[in-house]
């Protein structure tokens, strides 16, 4: 093959559509448009959304429609983009993404300004329907089985720096509190000038220090809260927390709380939610057993589990005394006892090793390749409206993988090139095979030559 040069070209003054260049992923939003046809999705949205909107648009730029606005934020899961900016720039550069929202080629998408404007109009209730008509979808085609549930949670790194913390009491920022620690135990005197920054970060390095929840809150984002991330770093941050049905890997819950509030104080709040997603998806499953790891289990928190007739399987925390259960209720203990006994079954191992995989990955795919692990937006409503429908689109996904063996676009891509290459080798060995039986057809003949002469 020859090598090629870049030089400069005259473009075309007219081309068809059809000769446009297209990526490889546009069969699965083909697909993906066709399985939310079916569903009526646009119809149900529009007249969902219709209270939102001015009946007549008179200033301003042109609304984006809610079948429009919400599948951009389906790209963004599928593309895994993180902010709205990025998802506006990706909508106006792909021509199958512009198929995908239903732009025609002569118009301009929708820009990251747009978007917000349009976030904020839209209440928050509608997000949550939207994810339950996902799951009403995964019901229609028979995908649900909602009687065992994993549930786990994350953090999710908040739109707000460290350095914009205040005191709750004082309103000082950090610099300004270290300094009157350091006039107050001496170590510059009262009358002195404002210490610099060096002089404030090496106090502060040497003295012991804890940054509370209680005492520090974030000017920025002041729902934020501050935790200790995965990968170790203290951080502002929210926590999401997923119930995944074991059996089809579907989402049946995603809610967002505060960074601080416990585990075991959440679970039963994140299980009731998602059979009230259940319910309103039109489903007859209900939740019977809930796997979950030993951060949610607590006396209060499996009692309440077994009071609203939820199996649990949570692994214990090792104690280094025996449990003295003689200050604490008996329904408290015999709760902690039948789950102790469910857990040395081998279903209890089980279900712990389907929900470390299958809850984790859920993470996986909403978080780290579906850009909703740093939010880019503040206040607990509006990440939650953004990762109720990352979580949505991570259930289309998964119904997309049932029905049809693909659960995005990326995929496709590689699946292309698996394709192209098999065709290759089998082209390949084809030609080698043809080769070696015409070979041993020349040979056999000129042997029966020889023999004959």
């Amino acid at each position: 093959m020859a090598m090629g040069k870049r030089k400069r070209r005259q473009e075309s003054l007219f081309i068809t559509a059809d000769n446009l260049p297209r990526s490889d992923g546009h069969p699965f939003y083909q697909k993906l448009n066709a399985l939310l046809g079916e569903a009526g999705f646009d119809r149900w949205i529009e007249a969902r959304c219709r209270p939102f909107y001015e009946q007549d648009e008179t200033r301003g730029k042109p609304s984006i429609p809610p079948g429009v606005y919400f599948r951009m934020l389906l790209v963004g899961y599928f593309e895994g983009i993180d902010s709205q900016r990025g998802i506006a720039w990706r909508c106006a550069d792909s021509l199958s993404l512009r198929a995908f929202l239903g732009v025609p080629l002569d118009q301009a998408t929708s820009d990251h300004s747009t978007m917000s404007v349009t976030r904020r109009r839209i209440g928050a209730e509608v997000f949550d329907e939207v994810f339950r008509f996902v799951l009403a979808i995964a019901e229609e085609k028979r995908l649900l089985a909602g009687k065992t549930v994993g549930v786990d949670s994350t953090t999710l790194e908040a739109n707000a720096a460290m350095k914009s913390i205040v005191r709750r009491d004082t309103g000082e920022d950090w610099q300004q509190y270290v300094t009157r620690l350091m006039r107050a135990d001496g170590t510059i005197a009262a009358d002195d000038d404002e210490p610099t920054a060096e002089e404030v970060r090496l106090y502060d390095k040497k003295r012991k220090k804890k940054v509370s929840n209680e005492d520090w809150v974030s000017k920025t984002d002041p729902e934020a809260r501050i935790t200790k991330m995965k990968d170790g770093r203290t951080h502002l941050a929210y926590k999401a927390e997923h119930v995944v049905d074991l059996d089809s890997e579907i989402l049946l819950a995603a809610e967002i709380r505060p960074a601080d509030h416990a585990d075991h104080d959440t679970l039963v709040d994140s299980v009731i939610e998602a059979k009230i997603n259940l319910d309103e998806a039109g489903s007859d499953a209900q939740i019977e057993e809930v796997a979950a790891d030993k951060g949610y289990h607590a006396d209060a928190t499996l009692e309440l589990a077994a009071d609203l007739g939820l199996r649990t399987y949570v692994p214990e925390p090792k104690h280094k005394y025996d449990r003295v259960w003689t200050d604490k209720p008996a329904a408290y203990q015999r709760a902690v006892v039948n789950n102790r006994r469910r857990m040395a079954r081998a279903k209890g191992k089980r279900l712990g090793r389907l929900r470390s995989e299958r809850v984790e990955r859920s993470f996986a795919h909403v978080c780290d390749t579906g850009g909703a692990r740093r939010s880019w937006l503040r206040g607990l409503e509006d990440v939650t409206k953004r990762y109720r429908l990352a979580a949505a689109a991570h259930n289309l996904a998964r119904i997309m993988r049932l029905l049809f063996g693909i659960g995005k676009p990326r995929v496709l891509q590689d699946l292309a090139s698996l394709v192209w290459l098999t065709h290759l080798a089998i082209t390949a060995f084809w030609r080698v095979l043809t080769t070696a039986v015409c070979r041993l057809s020349f040979d056999s003949g000129r042997f029966i030559t020889s023999a004959a002469h």
